[in-house]
């Protein structure tokens, strides 16, 4: 599974849960209501030879006010030392380009190193600094997870499994990820969403799997049947396993999200693909422009 794209889909399915969670001053002055999510931003690197695709774009009005802003959201699941000047470019190109604010955040999501990552690119001088760029950083390893466990919010529930968890916590931390996420009563296709992450970043060992048991054994009798509703395969296996209809539920949320109700012939094409086809388009339609890519995504795989 591309970790970039599953952390994208749940990004971009709860921004507003993310801002609110990670980002409370920005979301002081966010208007939901005016929230766009942008086409992807692909630069390339003459001097490498490389291009680079921006994670997450996102533009917004700010509250009671016409004028508008991006937040700039990068997932990073790996260390990379130029990193600071990578996303000082990204700013400086995507400023150049939309020229309004923009606001840039980076999503730590590596789980070594532990030390804290840089926040800033600056251009010194012998006594003077002629630039100093800052971004907002979010990094997963160097945060408690005890501390979100009884946070009301779907992206928490996600995102503890990638937070500071010493080895004995790993089934307890499991099993907090997937109770708070029963009290949350999203629908089943985000519930599986955040399932699928949970599971794909927290998996257990056998060892392990029984320590989980032993904690599930400890829960109310409210609290199991919650959460057996989300022990299904998908949940267990990861993003990858799971059942049919559960992966179509999710598919077709997704481009409902992205291009508004699909027709009844759609839905009955989607109900012709493999369970690996579905998979296949969870990711690819994250990178689909308009109707029409789709449209020929399932000409290639259903031919009429």
């Amino acid at each position: 599974m591309d970790c970039d794209r599953l952390f994208k889909e749940l990004l971009t399915t709860f921004f507003v849960e993310f801002v609110q969670l990670f980002l409370p001053d920005v979301a002081a002055y966010l208007e939901t209501t005016s929230i766009e999510f942008l086409d992807k931003e692909v630069f390339t690197d003459v001097t490498a030879g490389e291009k680079h695709e921006v994670d997450l774009l996102v533009k917004a009005r700010f509250q009671g006010e016409e004028s508008f802003f991006l937040v700039h959201v990068e997932n990073q699941s790996k260390r990379q030392t130029d990193f600071p000047k990578r996303i000082f470019t990204y700013f400086a190109r995507l400023h150049e380009k939309y020229n309004i604010p923009v606001y840039p955040v980076v999503l730590f999501s590596y789980n070594r190193p532990l030390r804290q990552a840089p926040n800033r690119y600056q251009v010194v001088f012998p006594g003077e600094t002629v630039l100093q760029f800052t971004y907002r950083v979010i990094q997963l390893n160097r945060l408690s997870w005890r501390e979100y466990v009884s946070t009301p919010n779907p992206v928490a529930s996600a995102l503890m499994a990638k937070m500071k968890i010493t080895p004995p916590d790993r089934p307890k931390v499991r099993l907090e990820c997937l109770r708070l996420l029963a009290t949350l009563k999203l629908d089943p296709a985000k519930s599986q969403l955040i399932g699928g992450f949970i599971g794909t970043y927290l998996r257990l060992n056998a060892e392990e799997m029984k320590q989980y048991e032993q904690e599930f054994a400890k829960l109310t009798p409210e609290e199991k049947d919650a959460n057996m509703e989300l022990l299904n395969p998908w949940v267990k296996q990861g993003w990858d396993g799971g059942r049919q209809e559960g992966k179509e539920e999710l598919v077709v949320r997704q481009l409902n999200r992205k291009f508004g109700p699909v027709s009844a012939e759609v839905t009955e094409r989607l109900n012709h693909l493999t369970a690996k086809q579905l998979n296949d388009l969870g990711e690819d339609l994250l990178d689909f422009k308009t109707f029409a890519d789709l449209e020929t995504w399932l000409s290639r795989h259903i031919p009429q």
